[in-house]
């Protein structure tokens, strides 16, 4: 790993009007170390830039971990038991995506130190800044709530009542976060990533077909042909893995961190692991549902995280139904706490008030308030006895769909500003691939807006013709750059 030396340039490009908060600077105390501002010695040693790696690691890994949320795991566990192995592929697809996507706002946060809503008004003005913000805001608040769906599901399985587990999950997310101490709420978060690495021994535990599960990863295709329904869960799984709300919270988390351009290698490498991180997770959970429910009679027949775990309890063993189950409540609170972070961070940067967790309750009520009011809302709404949950859930990926591709713009154009960035925009190669991402999240945006809303509308049609649309365009525009 490569480190610059400090100079003049690592001191960050601030929009002038911006309202920074004067704690967003000062020493970075990570989960695993600490880096002092005064600390201008050059990593000469693997040693020393491993141990700094461990200082600067969590806004990437806590950001693509956050991802693997409630909705991730479902969707996920639906690829395998309704597809087997046949979807493993679409993941390894979604590896440069998350790494393409998250580096643009790592560098701008890092360069600049203000967070992505408050640029977005700075750079466009405050109709696409609001736009942003209000988008967001309503799009984390309906993901927020799928969360304690999660969690009522996952305490369901032990025959824990709804009632009682929402509320507990509620104080524990608004717990770890209003300490006031940026460090104690990382290592907070560290614990529920590493129980996450349960999807190892579900994998194992399953005993999946390593002959069947390589022609997955291999060999792009769908069992049983493509169909509306194929195609329309392969969406869904590149709309759960590529969110909005990641830009948001990144941008963000690394400029309450206090990472500076000095360290942006090191923070590149957090997210680089994080994709990777992600992506194990993912197909651990459609290894092991795909292992589970072939040829049995539930093949092909999703219907919710709950019944994902009894099928594992009844085909593989009680010990998978129960990791499964407590998987789907531990990635329901990393998401909630992520999600629900990066909307109260884009609450500050559009209103101006302090928000870092690096102050206290008092010293930053609005944002903490905002904080716990959406958790508190969120958990009451799950229990409100014959809530519109699928209304919610069907919001939420028309909301994603329409915000992700204008998201993504904004971070492709922002990261060409030199305004903005000075010598840290992108690369001609990077503005290609990023093109072609922006391109794909367009497509599969459009068809996942359009089948929600005309459920009856045939989706491998759809994605055949936006797709040859989008690539003439993409055509036409690399020839003319």
């Amino acid at each position: 790993m490569s480190e610059r030396e400090p100079n003049r340039k690592d001191s960050r490009l601030k929009p002038t009007s911006a309202v920074v908060d004067e704690l967003h600077q000062g020493d970075i105390h990570g989960a695993f170390g600490t880096i002092r501002v005064s600390d201008v010695t050059p990593r000469r040693t693997w040693r020393r830039r491993l141990l700094t790696l461990a200082a600067i690691i969590g806004p990437g890994l806590i950001v693509m971990v956050g991802d693997n949320d409630a909705g991730g795991v479902s969707t996920y566990a639906q690829a395998g038991q309704d597809f087997g192995y046949s979807l493993l592929w679409t993941l390894l697809l979604l590896i440069p995506v998350l790494i393409v996507n998250q580096e643009m706002v790592v560098r701008l946060g890092a360069v600049t130190g203000v967070g992505y809503a408050r640029l977005i008004s700075e750079r466009f003005g405050r109709f696409w800044g609001w736009y942003s913000a209000v988008g967001i805001f309503l799009l984390n608040f309906l993901t927020i709530s799928t969360e304690f769906m999660g969690i009522s599901l996952a305490g369901e399985y032990f025959g824990l009542s709804p009632v009682l587990v929402v509320p507990l999950a509620a104080l524990i997310l608004i717990a770890i976060t209003v300490s006031g101490n940026f460090r104690r709420w990382e290592r907070a978060m560290f614990v529920f990533l590493f129980a996450s690495l349960l999807v190892l021994p579900l994998a194992l535990l399953s005993h999946p077909d390593p002959g069947a599960a390589l022609k997955g990863f291999l060999v792009p295709g769908v069992q049983g042909g493509l169909t509306s329904n194929s195609a329309l869960l392969i969406v869904a799984v590149v709309g759960t893995t590529v969110a909005p709300w990641q830009l948001f919270f990144q941008q963000s988390n690394v400029i309450d961190k206090r990472i500076t351009p000095r360290w942006l290698d090191y923070e590149k490498a957090d997210t680089a692991i994080g994709a990777f991180v992600v992506v194990i997770g993912a197909a651990a959970i459609m290894m092991a549902t795909a292992s589970a429910f072939t040829g049995t009679s539930e093949f092909g027949h999703y219907q919710d995280g709950l019944r994902i775990a009894q099928g594992l309890a009844s085909h593989i063993s009680p010990v998978a139904g129960t990791i499964f189950a407590l998987l789907l409540f531990d990635a329901s609170i990393v998401g909630a706490s992520a999600v629900t972070l990066a909307t109260s961070y884009a609450f500050g940067d559009m209103f101006g008030v302090r928000h870092s967790l690096h102050r206290g309750v008092r010293e930053a009520k609005l944002f903490y308030a905002s904080y716990t009011g959406m958790v508190a809302l969120a958990a009451a709404i799950v229990l409100i006895p014959q809530a519109p949950l699928g209304l919610i859930t069907t919001a939420v990926q028309a909301l994603a769909g329409i915000m992700l591709p204008s998201a993504t713009v904004f971070a492709v154009l922002l990261c060409n500003d030199r305004a903005v960035l000075g010598p840290w925009v992108n690369k001609l190669w990077l503005n290609a691939v990023a093109g072609v991402i922006v391109a794909a999240m367009l497509v599969l945006s459009l068809i996942l807006v359009v089948s929600t809303v005309v459920p009856s509308v045939d989706v491998t049609v759809l994605l055949v013709v936006l797709g040859s649309v989008a690539g003439l365009i993409l055509f036409v525009g690399g020839a003319w750059s």
